[in-house]
């Protein structure tokens, strides 16, 4: 029966059971003490009652002088025990008791799970995609082993069980009807996780977040369908911003050929663009180049208009010849993409990113204030003169790899101070905290959660839920109802958000225009821009691929 009470519990009903016991101990050496060493007998009910009246420091009531020491060193000792007990008893068996019963219970047992996903531990890696199941009324329960985690997520409004799965695994007991099973855990509790639910009959889809990729294998051979490692899925990410060996500025760059480039320019605060509408500062007339669009907090923002302002700081995707791209040099600071890629922080995720720059011929310098193998700069990235030793005023890119969020915004904004024109890379571990980093001076965040929300609310909710690639595209396209259009006219870019930068005509790259230009009909558009641009561009003016 005992096995059942809460903690709580029994140790209340012991602490019960205890005290009368120590009451009669006591009482009886009393009694046997005052009638041989004080000689002054007692009853065995005033002995009793001495013994209450120390346990409870009430005080005494005729008996309050012994002559004996070794009788007076006793009191004295159950005088300190009943002060010890006055002190123990409320916090320790009396309020735990009390807040069991009065506060709102937890479920220790799964509800029913028809259509239901449950999540096994709760951490930042679901965070967004918690929040993309609310959004779509999609229902999920967690399981969470921290109690006081447990009543956080319930006063958020989560449907949550709490318990301990070695202690008690027939929670699980309902699990056969779920929609699909996501645990988060260490690795061996996720192995408990997925042989348990196998064990309760659940043969849907379990997917498991794994800290090492060694353990996959044995993952999905106790039952997980898939095993994902978001620490090293962020790490590539990280890597792909920092690296144009890994991730090119556009995909499709190799069709601009050799007459035509695309460059990053830093939009400085006191730049004469910064500010102004792209309608008055007539780029591709005056300086022959293309906007394709700014980088700015970590958002990708093509041109919709002649409206569309310029943002200080905010880095500008342009295309034109090298000399016309040199020519805007003057007007904005051209980042530059070489040099050393600096990593800060050599944990699982700056690891993987130190490791696929070096796998593609990156030169890859490592900060870390701990002397592991492969650090090459040991101390605080904090510092002025750990930076200036790392070179990162040289380097083409910054990626602060650090684990604490905090760490990470007060470092992007000593990196931003000390190399205002470096690209800076932040892993983000939280993803509320990414608006943070972005003020602190960040070019491109990454959270942890973001990767793993994406992975899971693939396989969860079905590919439409992962947000759209807002990366640059360049793809070779008909000329469709354009045929008689200039390439450079403004309803192109305001219907479809993409822009022609370039006209493919008798195996000719065209890339300057007359004002009496026309595309014809056999022409071969390069069009530049995001996916859904794209899209847009060949639904508008029925071009084709």
């Amino acid at each position: 029966m005992t096995l059942h009470l809460s903690r709580s519990t029994r140790r209340l009903l012991l602490f019960v059971a205890a005290l009368p016991a120590t009451m009669v101990a006591m009482a009886s050496l009393y009694m046997l003490g005052m009638e041989h060493l004080e000689g002054a007998p007692r009853t065995f009910l005033e002995s009793l009652q001495w013994a209450s009246e120390t346990l409870t420091t009430t005080g005494y009531g005729n008996d309050s002088h012994w002559q004996h020491p070794v009788f007076a060193l006793y009191v004295i000792l159950g005088q300190i025990m009943g002060q010890f007990l006055v002190f123990l008893i409320f916090p320790i068996f009396l309020l735990p008791y009390l807040e069991e019963r009065f506060q709102t219970r937890l479920p220790r047992q799964l509800p029913v799970m028809t259509g239901k996903v449950l999540f096994h531990r709760f951490g930042p890696a679901i965070e967004t995609l918690l929040d993309e199941f609310r959004r779509t009324a999609t229902p999920f329960v967690i399981y969470e082993e921290n109690l006081q985690l447990a009543q956080t997520l319930r006063d958020l409004g989560h449907v949550v069980v709490y318990g301990n799965l070695a202690q008690n695994p027939a929670a699980l007991a309902n699990v056969a009807d779920a929609r699909a099973v996501v645990t988060l855990a260490d690795d061996h509790a996720n192995a408990r996780c997925t042989f348990l639910a196998r064990e309760y009959g659940f043969t849907g889809q379990i997917f498991a977040l794994a800290r090492e990729p060694l353990y996959r294998a044995p993952m999905l051979r106790i039952g997980a369908t898939d095993v994902f490692t978001p620490a090293h899925v962020l790490g590539g990410a990280l890597a792909s911003r920092a690296s144009r060996r890994i991730g090119p500025p556009a995909e499709g760059l190799h069709l601009l050929g050799t007459r035509l480039s695309m460059t990053e320019f830093r939009l400085r605060p006191n730049s004469p663009l910064a500010g102004q509408r792209l309608g008055d500062l007539h780029l591709r007339h005056q300086h022959g180049v293309t906007l394709i669009g700014q980088w700015y907090g970590g958002r990708f923002m093509p041109p919709e208009g002649p409206d569309t302002r310029l943002l200080a700081g905010a880095i500008l995707v342009v295309v034109g010849t090298p000399d016309h791209l040199e020519g805007l040099e003057r007007l904005a600071f051209p980042i530059r993409r070489e040099g050393p890629c600096v990593v800060a922080g050599f944990g699982a995720v700056g690891f993987k990113v130190a490791q696929m720059l070096q796998d593609v011929g990156e030169d890859c310098i490592v900060i870390d204030n701990h002397p592991y193998p492969g650090v090459d700069v040991l101390g605080n990235v904090l510092e002025l003169g750990t930076l200036r030793r790392a070179r990162v005023r040289e380097a083409s890119a910054v990626v602060l790899a650090l684990s604490d969020d905090s760490e990470a915004i007060f470092a992007a904004a000593a990196v931003r101070d000390h190399a205002p024109e470096v690209p800076l890379i932040v892993r983000v571990s939280r993803a509320r905290n990414t608006a943070r980093i972005y003020r602190a001076g960040a070019d491109f965040a990454i959270s942890e959660s973001e990767v793993a929300g994406q992975i899971l609310a693939y396989h969860l909710l079905g590919e439409q839920v992962v947000p759209v690639d807002n990366g640059i595209h360049i793809s070779r396209l008909g000329s469709g109802t354009l045929a008689g259009t200039h390439p450079w006219r403004y309803e192109i870019r305001h219907r479809s958000g993409a822009n022609i930068i370039a006209v493919v005509r008798d195996q000719e790259v065209l890339i300057e225009f007359a004002d009496d230009f026309q595309i014809r009909p056999d022409d071969t558009l390069l069009v530049c821009g995001t996916i859904r641009d794209l899209q847009r561009f060949q639904q508008a003016f029925k071009a084709t691929p």
